[in-house]
């Protein structure tokens, strides 16, 4: 089940840098870059951290292929896309926690401790996002709006927690997955985020 989420999670996430890089004006390499990057940037910042070679995308040359793909079609499909938007934001959810599970798992199968397979999970969660704003010269959006980055922690600590004590682990994905899903598109709803920090000198 999480392959398929995964599956589906990469190729939304492509889209969604496809998106970006139309806003920015880009070329159709630009738009294939964009998407490449936003769908697998995670996973490949976390490769490379943890030493873990070769970086998995290089072993599944599918996954370039449909990523690209995604991108490019976005192209043909961009006069639709205003009518997707709740379909893309449970599909991005959906993700993020893919993403910070399969993050997870293979710190853990590197032997890492608690801290940096957490911090694994939510590089997996975050960082195309990042590396895809940081390209289109916007402030990282998962570091501004709703819960976004909070909710991959969440979902990591849950996941480990549910380990530790044993839980079956189809139920501890379960949870970990649903618990994850109702907590983003709680705060998407409602509007919850973390305080933001303002700093400005002239203010004091």
């Amino acid at each position: 089940m999480l392959t398929i989420v995964y599956l589906i999670a990469i190729t939304a996430e492509a889209m969604s840098g496809a998106l970006a890089a139309g806003r920015r004006n880009m070329d159709m390499f630009g738009v294939a870059l964009i998407a490449f990057i936003t769908a697998l940037g995670g996973g490949t910042v976390r490769d490379i951290l943890l030493g873990n070679f070769p970086v998995n995308w290089t072993q599944h040359p599918s996954y370039i292929y449909l990523t690209i793909t995604a991108g490019l079609s976005t192209m043909l499909l961009a006069r639709f896309m205003h009518r997707l938007q709740k379909l893309f934001l449970l599909l991005d959810a959906m993700g993020l926690i893919a993403f910070t599970i399969i993050g997870c798992n293979v710190a853990q199968q590197l032997d890492y401790s608690l801290p940096v397979v957490i911090m694994a999970g939510i590089i997996t969660g975050v960082f195309g996002g990042i590396l895809r704003d940081i390209l289109c010269d916007q402030t990282p959006q998962v570091l501004q709006h709703e819960l976004y980055a909070s909710v991959s922690l969440m979902v990591a600590v849950l996941y480990l927690v549910l380990q530790h004590y044993g839980v079956n682990e189809d139920i501890t994905l379960l949870v970990s997955f649903s618990s994850g899903l109702i907590m983003r598109l709680a705060a998407i709803r409602w509007n919850w985020s973390l305080p933001v920090f303002y700093y400005a000198p002239e203010r004091w």
